[in-house]
């Protein structure tokens, strides 16, 4: 362990990284985009099969994209001798553990692949509400797929576009949230 990180509490590491991550704006505005992606392409005159393979093929843009926000936005992955840092990678790389499901809904019932994808997408945020002292992720984690199971209930298969619509609009407002919050608190820290 690195001794510049011994003497520091949980709650100082835990800043740490949400003044140098900026709570994870980067991933935030990037999967907005993406989201926003994802919906042009559910209004496509389509399959859902193949829809939720466009949908899955767009998906993996995902890190290229955070990582030019990441220049963009001036945030930073790697916190050399903050033993958390690793986590908040972890905590993303959990989501891929119910792709199983993912597969099993897109070869049974591809119509609600894109609802199960942004349930998935949107509970996986949970933990970030811990991560980065962010009530906001919480509310995202339940919000998204609440919102993404009601709309699949209310509308018919010709209007499945419009969960990764409320997913893309629910993801921008918590990027607004996080950065307007990050920064009073970046100002309260410097101050």
């Amino acid at each position: 362990m690195d001794h510049s990180s011994s003497n520091k509490t949980l709650a100082d590491l835990k800043q740490e990284i949400q003044l140098k991550a900026k709570n994870g704006l980067d991933f935030i505005v990037a999967a907005s985009i993406l989201w926003f992606a994802i919906t042009v392409i559910w209004t496509l005159d389509q399959s859902s099969y193949n829809k939720s393979i466009f949908t899955f093929m767009i998906g993996g843009l995902m890190l290229p994209l955070a990582f030019a926000f990441s220049k963009l936005f001036a945030t930073t992955w790697k916190i050399k001798g903050n033993p958390l840092q690793p986590l908040g990678m972890w905590l993303n790389v959990a989501q891929v553990f119910y792709f199983p499901f993912l597969i099993f809904i897109l070869l049974k019932s591809p119509d609600y692949f894109i609802m199960t994808f942004a349930i998935i997408t949107g509970a996986h945020f949970l933990p970030y509400a811990w991560f980065y002292d962010e009530k906001a992720y919480a509310a995202t984690a339940a919000v998204i797929p609440i919102g993404s199971l009601l709309i699949t209930l209310n509308f018919d298969d010709q209007q499945l576009w419009i969960t990764p619509l409320f997913t893309g609009i629910i993801l921008s407002i918590l990027a607004l949230i996080i950065y307007l919050r990050w920064n009073k608190f970046a100002n309260s820290v410097s101050s």
